[in-house]
């Protein structure tokens, strides 16, 4: 239950986080979404400090992971979690992973929000 709690306390920090970046730096006048743009880069970036030392030395708990990767960069941006994984591919030497897994997310990504937006016209 404490680690249920650590995600959601961490998600709920990071989606408001979110929120405010886009509300303020998203532009309505060029319909380019800064705010969203710099959200994914810093979630990306700051998955990767956290796991990377947690994998390191040990230096963060798994309470302290749940908190920050899982539930703050979680609710901060998705994308985060989509950069390290294709990372751990990369890393392996799992090329055609990568590629499968990249494509078929911004692909099918792109057609269930149309399929969505269809469905509810």
């Amino acid at each position: 239950m404490k680690q249920l709690l650590l995600v959601f306390i961490g998600g709920g920090i990071g989606s408001v986080l979110r929120y405010i970046l886009g509300k303020y730096l998203n532009s309505y006048q060029t319909g380019i979404p800064y705010g969203t743009f710099i959200a994914n880069i810093l979630g990306s970036l700051l998955i990767g400090v956290i796991l990377g030392l947690a994998a390191k030395n040990n230096s963060i708990s798994q309470n302290h992971t749940l908190l920050l990767a899982t539930g703050f960069c979680g609710g901060f941006t998705t994308f985060s979690a989509f950069a390290y994984e294709n990372h751990i591919f990369l890393k392996a030497g799992d090329f055609t992973s990568f590629a499968m897994y990249t494509i078929a997310s911004f692909v099918v990504g792109f057609l269930a929000v149309f399929l969505g937006i269809f469905l509810v016209k």
